[in-house]
């Protein structure tokens, strides 16, 4: 039997786990966790990377008494980390919520038109995105740029922590934009016409490839760093319990990601208008996909709450969303006055405001309308996704923490009309070890490893209450 050591970073937390199949049967034990919060170092909002690589040192010691056989590496996309020529920091992870590339993406539109960056690399163009946080560096740091050689974003730097090897994962490198998905290489002539240096861009290598082996400080004996779908989105979708070939999922968590996995990206005005994004998947596939602010609302509310001195768990503020009356209003949960933390309750109250509509009057009304609009933005999202790729999905899958939401599950069920599948709530970190099992030969393919989900995966399903169809469908 083989085991293997995952490590899961969210924006959250970050916990390491050790996995093992054998007899056809998966297991997972957490062995370490951690919490992930930004710090603010030089005026920006920063992650704490030093501190995340004292937790990764935790996490192998620990590993260390059970024994393993490999290891692989996820994270969020898009946060990445600029280097010297001798492999040292130039400028340590910014946080994609910190306020540097505010008013960029606008800018590079008098220059180069919003749809055809699109057209260019399938990506819907957000503030966060790599391309713009470099071109924030460019404009207010032009040395910082000049002194890098590499960067490697989040998975690749710890990757490179634990192996001493850089290299860019690819389905991570897709969050960037600067990624051409005919080629499957870096957009050569994009980054030319930005001015961005060259050389920072590194090999692309496939999920599944072996980037190298732990240095001696870690193990005494060789074993092997695969490269997971790095980007957890892509990792997730590895783990979807369907035996379909064309399914619909959200993969939810601080955001809501959802899409459905394709062969081949979709590129046109209308995925364009719907703003739908092709990032790279595993075995050569593309998550085509809407990127929709998530459970973000919910731990901005509970943190603002607890602050204040009222201590609600998650499951309080569900019971509370529950009790209110329905459909009282509806936010854009993509508004950029969602994007940075703060006090979110009244940043709802402001949006509802200044959009002519009811303002809540009470923490439980607040809550049901960020409920809502998700579930709101859920259905036009099936909507639209239906519409493109001319299949109709008569399920969506919800995994992540999001599928632990009995609430958010029954209304996404009721504002698609579709039944929604809930589970498995670890599905990024199953799905990163299935990939790496899949490199050891463990694992025949995806088909095998989906099966070996479905096989062992706690799911809970939601019909949808169609009897009152005020808001809904």
């Amino acid at each position: 039997m083989k085991k293997v050591l995952i490590f899961d970073f969210g924006g959250s937390s970050g916990r390491a786990l050790l996995c093992s199949y054998e007899n056809k049967s998966f297991c997972s034990t957490e062995i370490h966790r951690f919490t992930n919060t930004p710090i603010v170092s030089g005026g920006k909002t920063c992650w704490n990377i030093d501190m995340i690589f004292r937790e990764v040192d935790k996490a192998i010691d620990k590993a260390e008494d059970y024994g393993f056989d490999a290891v692989s590496i996820d994270t969020w996309g898009v946060d990445f980390a600029l280097l010297d020529k001798d492999g040292d920091f130039v400028q340590k992870p910014v946080c994609y919520r910190d306020g540097r590339t505010d008013g960029i993406p606008e800018k590079l539109f008098e220059e180069i038109p919003e749809k055809e960056l699109y057209m260019r690399s399938g990506i819907k163009q957000m503030q966060i995105n790599t391309m713009y946080q470099l071109l924030a560096v460019q404009k207010a740091e032009p040395s910082v740029l000049a002194s890098a050689y590499h960067m490697l974003m989040m998975p690749d730097l710890i990757a490179y922590k634990l192996t001493g090897v850089m290299a860019n994962e690819y389905t991570e490198a897709t969050t960037t934009g600067l990624i051409d998905p005919k080629t499957r290489d870096w957009d050569w002539e994009l980054i030319d016409r930005l001015g961005l240096p060259k050389r920072i861009f590194g090999k692309l290598v496939m999920p599944g490839s072996r980037i190298g082996c732990l240095k001696a400080e870690y193990a005494d004996k060789e074993i092997p760093v695969f490269a997971a779908p790095s980007h957890d989105t892509a990792s997730a979708i590895l783990a979807v319990p369907s035996s379909e070939k064309r399914f619909a999922y959200i993969s939810c968590g601080t955001w809501a990601l959802f899409g459905t996995e394709l062969k081949e990206p979709i590129i046109n005005d209308l995925s364009f208008e719907s703003e739908l994004t092709n990032e790279g998947g595993y075995g050569g596939t593309v998550t085509f996909l809407k990127n929709i602010t998530g459970t973000w609302f919910l731990q901005e509310c509970r943190r603002y709450f607890n602050s204040n001195g009222e201590v609600f768990t998650y499951n309080d503020m569900e019971a509370f969303a529950r009790s209110a009356p329905p459909f009282i209003a509806k936010i854009n949960p993509n508004d950029p006055s969602f994007l940075k933390s703060g006090d979110m309750p009244k940043k709802v109250i402001e949006y509802c405001e200044k959009t002519g509509q009811t303002k809540p009057k009470s923490i439980a009304q607040t809550l049901r309308v960020i409920y809502e609009s998700l579930a709101a933005e859920f259905s036009k999202t099936l909507e639209n996704l239906e519409k493109i790729t001319g299949y109709t999905y008569p399920a969506v899958y919800i995994f992540g923490g999001g599928s632990k939401d009995g609430f958010l599950c029954q209304l996404t069920a009721d504002a698609t009309g579709r039944t929604v599948i809930a589970g498995p709530t670890e599905a990024t970190a199953i799905g990163n070890a299935m990939s790496t099992f899949i490199a050891l030969g463990e694992i025949k393919d995806i088909a095998e490893a989906r099966m070996i989900v479905r096989r062992g995966a706690e799911v809970k399903e939601f019909l949808p209450d169609l009897t009152d169809g005020d808001g809904r469908r």
